[in-house]
């Protein structure tokens, strides 16, 4: 069941859940645009300015969150409003914000990151890079960190800080943050990909539901802590400022005792 935040004739904002690609799939597995095209199907107050050839339900595909990540994400009824939104993405006005879990402490509360990025297609990895390599390209965000915690490595028993950043992409390249954050010395918390040492959930004290998945190995694969929690643009068809935020409902993102009670 496709999770709603609005709906109009031109425009779909929902939420993808953590393991579904954000557009079609190569294989069997579902994924949002089919998620969306079976919602659409069975709605009985579908436009018919949603209908694409063949009479199937046209779903645009205007930006993407990695397989892994969940949250807020946009998607157009029609080709017009998908126009509109991809020209509002290319000119920066599309705006998304982003919390994740971090490994560390970052060196400063608020900061800036500007790397230049090359993906590597055998590896479906990217690496920071000199400016001056081949096929890179500029990766620019801007972070705040919302609080730090020291929990205990349930493994080696020594303490570990984990920090819980805001994120906004000024620009939007493959695995960005992640690369981005790995790089810097604070690599995300459950991320197979950039940091294989830790994964499943945080060890909170208090609470088997908190306990339960902590780390276990090197190839332990856990939810990826990174989340879309904020979008803005414009409505591709009136103009009008559209906002939405989002609050993520997985332990990881909060404080000890389920508080974001150690802010900096």
């Amino acid at each position: 069941m496709v999770k709603i935040f609005y709906e109009d004739s031109d425009i779909l904002v929902v939420e993808k859940p953590p393991g579904l690609d954000s557009q079609t799939g190569r294989g069997f597995d579902p994924d949002m645009v089919s998620e969306i095209k079976n919602y659409l199907r069975l709605s009985t107050g579908m436009s018919t300015k949603t209908a694409g050839k063949g009479g199937e339900p046209y779903v645009g595909v205007i930006h993407r969150l990695d397989k892994p990540v969940g949250g807020i994400m946009v998607y157009a009824k029609n080709p017009k409003s998908a126009a509109s939104l991809s020209r509002q993405v290319q000119d920066g006005r599309l705006r998304k914000r982003y919390q994740a879990a971090v490994c560390g402490k970052p060196v400063d509360i608020v900061d800036n990151y500007v790397d230049y990025l090359l993906r590597d297609g055998k590896t479906n990895r990217s690496v920071v890079v000199d400016k001056e390599t081949p096929g890179s390209k500029c990766a620019r965000l801007k972070y705040r960190t919302l609080w730090n915690m020291d929990v205990e490595d349930p493994q080696s028993g020594q303490p570990l800080t984990v920090s819980l950043v805001e994120i906004e992409l000024l620009t939007g390249r493959h695995h960005q943050i992640r690369a981005q954050f790995a790089a810097h010395g604070t690599p995300l918390f459950g991320d197979a990909k950039y940091n294989p040492l830790w994964g499943g959930a945080l060890p909170f004290p208090g609470g088997e539901k908190r306990q339960k998945g902590i780390h276990e190995g090197p190839k332990r694969r856990g939810r990826l802590a990174l989340c879309s929690v904020y979008l803005a643009f414009e409505h591709p068809e009136t103009g009008k400022a559209m906002e939405f935020a989002h609050s993520p409902e997985d332990a990881v993102f909060e404080g000890p005792g389920g508080e974001a009670d150690q802010t900096v």
